[in-house]
């Protein structure tokens, strides 16, 4: 993901850019969930059963801490629909993890918003569009109204919570009223994803927004968090899943602030585009290990092997090539001069178009002479 008003706000007041200091995983803890997301990645199933036990949970998070596992997003499915969610953060917590929580909202209330703001150092509410287009994306009417009230439930009662968005044909025509609504909540983060072709996803690859659109999309948001910088409104504006928008940062702040531009690029270049399998990994429902949660193969099961045994095994073939800095991409990545940013942008999504997982992302809406090839 690339924090974009992070980097923005830290280069102009000369202060380190937040730093991770570790690994990052998202666990999705079960595949069963409330809704049907015509994107979701895991194929959710409100009737399906869960695979991981409390016990195999709570038992694999010192293995995650020896493979340096600094922060876990609880996912799913919906993650709170198991009972033993809370203990897991406690354990997690116990253990010096941070964690936080990727939610529909539908679950929470009166009743636990106190423990779940405890539990987790943020909430991230998806909203895939206002009212009835986040209904049907989602699948539930009425999803939209109980979203929104979980947001403002967490803010009341003093908790951190964030709009997560999906930028897809369907949802395209609410791109810009989210902005209008995330300042009227005045919620902590705006993350704003990019559709990768995996799970639905992949069945839906139709779904993915025009490359017109695309930079129209990430102008906007660039535009949005500078002026957000300039008026003080502290609010995290945060895209994810298209490493290439760090480009268009480098050089729309490289205009604003052209004394600053070789800090930037050197802060961009440290951030290192795609993390998939280096700094980020995935733990799928029942419990195979991937590089990121829309990776088409596993690179070990934790039935069979611990997470630091995997994550840390210095044989797999997926792992090395996926840390190699920059990545050997072929395609138009091969002669790029910015892939030391964006480290190539989605193996998911090349795999799913191409068939080679090490082939050009198909999204990169860059264009020659933003790659510095012309």
């Amino acid at each position: 993901m690339l924090r974009v008003s992070n980097l923005i706000n830290s280069v102009l007041n000369g202060k380190k850019s937040r730093e991770l200091g570790g690994n990052i995983i998202i666990w999705n803890f079960t595949n069963r969930c409330n809704l049907s997301c015509r994107h979701c990645y895991s194929y959710a199933d409100p009737n399906s059963k869960d695979f991981l036990t409390t016990k195999f949970i709570l038992n694999s998070i010192e293995d995650l801490k020896r493979a340096g596992v600094r922060f876990v997003i609880f996912s799913g499915g919906e993650p709170l629909i198991r009972k033993d969610i809370f203990d897991i953060a406690d354990k997690m917590r116990e253990e010096g993890i941070i964690t936080y929580l990727s939610t529909n909202g539908l679950y929470i209330n009166e009743k636990n918003v106190d423990k779940i703001i405890e539990k987790f150092n943020y909430i991230g509410i998806s909203i895939d569009g206002i009212k009835e287009v986040h209904d049907r994306f989602r699948g539930l009417e009425g999803a939209y109204e109980k979203s929104i009230n979980a947001i403002k439930l967490i803010q009341v009662h003093g908790g951190n919570a964030g709009i997560r968005f999906t930028m897809t044909k369907e949802t395209e025509g609410s791109f810009y009223d989210i902005f209008t609504l995330a300042e009227e909540l005045n919620v902590n983060k705006l993350y704003l994803s990019h559709l990768v072709y995996s799970g639905r996803g992949l069945d839906n690859l139709k779904m993915d927004i025009a490359k017109e659109k695309r930079i129209e999309f990430v102008n906007f948001i660039i535009d949005k968090a500078l002026e957000y910088q300039k008026a003080g409104k502290d609010m995290d504006i945060v895209t994810g899943n298209m490493e290439m928008d760090a480009i268009i940062l480098l050089e729309k702040f490289s205009k604003e602030y052209p004394h600053l531009k070789e800090e930037m690029e050197k802060r961009l270049k440290a951030w290192g585009g795609n993390s998939a399998g280096k700094r980020l990994g995935n733990i799928n429902s029942i419990a195979e290990v991937k590089p990121d949660p829309f990776f088409p193969f596993v690179v070990g099961d934790m039935n069979r092997k611990s997470f630091d045994k995997i994550w840390l095994n210095d044989s797999n073939d997926i792992l090395n090539k996926l840390r190699l800095t920059p990545r050997k991409i072929s395609g138009k990545c091969k002669d790029c001069k910015v892939i030391d940013i964006c480290n190539g942008g989605s193996r998911s999504r090349a795999y799913a178009i191409s068939g080679d997982l090490w082939g050009e992302d198909p999204s990169c809406y860059l264009s020659d002479e933003q790659r510095g090839v012309k």
